[in-house]
């Protein structure tokens, strides 16, 4: 049966059979229940529902929900149950917690419109029985619904929310008060950018306020579970569950409840102590990459490089159990850091006629028949664009796979300046057509395809001239998969399918390749990085047994923001200055992404200027730990 989300496995940690609750969750003020994934995740949050729900005895269970991306694994397990005769919402009574304002509740972002579609038009709950802000209220009329709408939403017998990535509950953000109950709240302008990607970018749709139950009318609930998935939530999820109690972190204010547990995937909790440090909570599964990250965490902690820590230096740090097994720590030094150096090569697709016993690449065959699958046009160069360089330049025969348009994140002035320069340099003047369909556009609606193909368009050339830039062949080895569930027109996608399988699986067919790069980005699990991931994997689920498979290796790059745990990486491509300006002008080719991009995020600098800080930053860790110092460093983790 085919996984859902993608994760990656642990090579070794705690040890959980025997371990009490209360050592378990000994840094933790909020018990975190963890779990692979989040579809595992939400089959326990609905068990619990299911439960809750069947042992109410008198009225009606009264069960507050948030809205958002988090609980939409969650709605739709309700929803199958309830289907399956295993849940009855007839003696249910729901409140959601917050919705823009102003905005009509059947507006396409309207965040309720999302909880009736996915769950609640589709169980027998009763209309009377649904408690929901009404995004469409008379400002005047504003404060004296809030508070009739935070007298009924108080003492909840369950809430669940989920959480966002600044630690928000709601639409309570840095600053709420504990004491703060249902009101009419002005979005940030950093809050109107996150929001505005469900308005396609456009900040001018983007309401200026919403409505949210308060934290104190959330801290009245008899029961709270918070819900966290992907890895862009793993900080608010330390923050809330083992920090300190926080104004600026909102979801850590329910510190104070007794009643209330945390359930996130392995992603959203990899930053907390029983996952980055579990020898500091009890005994440990022992495996070589899991005695490396013991080793690289305490130099990290202690300020020393491999081969400069002691005994002591183990000992005082909670790492007895690891000299016990495998000491003496001078033993352990030298193996961890002769692991860590066979990681670094500067042949990514295997040196020729090279001893490869302790390279992390085979040298044969060479050359290699690759493919690099990228989820938008520029993710390639962005994300491995040296190591990318260095597979073209050493002779492999190198594809490339972008399996979106990407063209939602292309300006309309944008295309005004390709119609322009089509105008000048003679080809014709369509400029009044195109600003027609410009104009045509309504906000928060999916955008006329004609302009999305426009775009799409402009997101192949640019493409086609960063391979160019550095030799490959644009023509044979560039391939634009347009993969169907990205091409709905606005930011909101469609559910991938066997029709994107298939497009991928004809590829792989027809490249048979011996190495293939995947973008390994772990965040949201609905995010088109992950979808992307995921189809690839799936493909090649289905075509196991292909003889070509067996000789074939798969390597995960990360993205622009995030970069692997050294703990993790297999192979450490180094980049010399020059290399590092070639990846530099491959991005240069992307001129859309470049300044007005209109989905920056919170990171106000370009891509060229996070990717390479990324990889700076790695090749320092690299120095630190004792390895030889490069300008830079792209990692990679093998999956297979």
């Amino acid at each position: 049966m085919e996984k859902k989300h993608f994760t990656l496995e642990e090579d070794g940690g705690l040890i959980l059979d025997g371990i009490s609750s209360d050592i378990l969750h000994t840094y933790e003020h909020i018990p975190a229940e963890i779990f692979a994934d989040s579809d595992d995740a939400c089959a326990a949050v609905a068990d619990e529902i299911v439960k809750a729900v069947k042992e109410k005895k008198d009225g009606l269970f009264r069960l507050g929900l948030s809205t958002g991306k988090t609980p939409l694994s969650l709605y739709r397990e309700l929803v199958a149950r309830h289907k399956a005769g295993k849940i009855s919402f007839a003696g249910v009574e729901v409140y959601s917690i917050d919705e823009y304002y102003p905005i009509a509740p059947t507006a396409a972002q309207s965040r309720n419109r999302r909880i009736r579609e996915e769950l609640l038009d589709q169980v027998d709950i009763r209309k009377e029985n649904i408690h929901i802000p009404d995004g469409s209220i008379a400002k005047e009329e504003m404060a004296a619904w809030c508070a009739d709408y935070d007298q009924k939403a108080r003492h909840l017998d369950l809430l669940v929310i989920g959480v966002g990535e600044k630690g928000q509950i709601g639409f309570n953000e840095a600053g709420s008060s504990p004491s703060s109950r249902t009101r009419n709240v002005l979005l940030s302008y950093s809050s109107r950018k996150r929001q505005a990607k469900n308005f396609n970018g456009d900040m001018k749709a983007t309401p200026t306020s919403a409505i949210t139950i308060g934290i104190s009318t959330m801290l009245s609930a008899r029961r709270i579970i918070l819900m966290a998935w992907g890895e862009d939530k793993a900080q608010a999820v330390y923050d809330f569950v083992e920090a300190a109690y926080n104004l600026n972190c909102p979801a850590s204010l329910l510190q104070r409840h007794d009643n209330i547990s945390v359930y996130v995937d392995s992603n959203s909790a990899s930053l907390l102590t029983r996952i980055t440090a579990p020898w500091c909570v009890g005994p440990c599964t022992w495996s070589p990459k899991y005695v490396r990250k013991a080793v690289i965490w305490l130099c990290q902690k202690v300020g020393k490089p491999i081969l400069k820590l002691t005994q002591k230096d183990y000992l005082e740090n909670s790492l007895e159990e690891l000299l016990d097994k495998f000491g003496p720590y001078d033993k352990i030094n030298i193996k961890v850091f002769n692991d860590l150096q066979h990681t670094i090569s500067g042949w990514p697709g295997g040196k020729p006629n090279a001893d490869d016993s302790t390279r992390p690449v085979p040298s044969k065959p060479f050359p290699k028949r690759i493919i690099i699958f990228s989820p938008h046009p520029d993710d390639d160069v962005i994300s491995m664009g040296g190591t990318f360089i260095r597979l073209v330049e050493q002779g492999h025969d190198v594809h490339v796979a972008y399996e979106t348009s990407g063209n939602v994140a292309v300006h309309d002035d944008v295309v005004y300046q390709h119609i322009d320069a089509a105008r000048e340099l003679g080809y014709g003047d369509r400029r009044e057509e195109v600003r027609k369909i410009i104009e045509s556009k309504k906000p928060g609606e999916p955008e006329p395809r004609a302009l999305l193909d426009l775009k799409g368009a402009i997101r192949r050339s640019e493409a086609r001239g960063a391979v160019r830039s550095f030799g490959l062949n644009e023509d044979t080895n560039a391939h634009f998969l347009n993969l169907p569930f990205y091409e709905t027109g606005g930011i909101k996608k469609g559910e991938r399918t066997q029709k994107d399988i298939d497009i991928i699986i004809d590829l792989l067919q027809q490249v048979k390749p011996q190495q293939i790069y995947v973008a390994g980005d772990l965040a949201d699990p609905h995010g088109t990085h992950r979808v992307c991931t995921e189809a690839v994997l799936e493909a090649l689920r289905q075509l196991e047994g292909e003889a070509w498979l067996a000789d074939c290796h798969c390597w995960l790059y990360r993205g622009a923001w995030m970069e692997w745990e050294l703990g993790r990486v297999d192979m450490a491509v180094p980049l010399s200055p020059d290399e590092l300006i070639k990846k530099r002008h491959a991005i240069y080719r992307h001129l859309s992404q470049k300044d007005i991009m209109p989905f920056p995020g919170d990171d106000p600098r370009e891509f060229w200027q996070r990717a390479e800080e990324r990889t700076q930053n790695t090749a320092r860790l690299y120095n630190e730990l004792g390895m030889a110092e490069y300008q830079a460093i792209e990692v990679f983790v093998k999956l297979f």
